[in-house]
């Protein structure tokens, strides 16, 4: 790739991201109330998208062969009792994640 093609998709980028970033202040200024429909989005949409995310990590979960799904139902609900514990989802998330690593590399082998 030419410098020139990278400047070019680097700009694309860019003005991509800021457009989308300004997008919401033109759509919705300061002075104007927010409409309810995206109230509502804002209050849903974390929660399908999390609830997505997790079947998406959980699509490929093997329970029939062994380890049985084991190292994943391990950091799932190692992840559910962290966030109960401290209420802080990276917290949950960034630990669940280091063991469920640690486990497939070190115990389920």
């Amino acid at each position: 790739m030419t410098a020139a093609q990278t400047l070019i998709m680097v700009t694309i980028f860019a003005v991509t991201t800021f457009g989308t970033r300004i997008l919401a202040f033109v759509l919705f200024p300061a002075g104007r109330p927010i409409p309810k429909f995206v109230e509502y989005l804002g209050k849903v949409l974390p929660f399908a998208i999390t609830a997505m995310l997790i079947v998406y990590c959980l699509r490929n979960t093997v329970i029939l062969v062994s380890p049985h799904g084991a190292p994943e139902l391990l950091a799932v609900m190692l992840v559910v009792a962290l966030y109960l514990l401290f209420k802080n989802s990276l917290i949950a998330i960034a630990a669940g994640t280091v063991a469920y690593m640690l486990m497939v590399q070190l115990l389920f082998v």
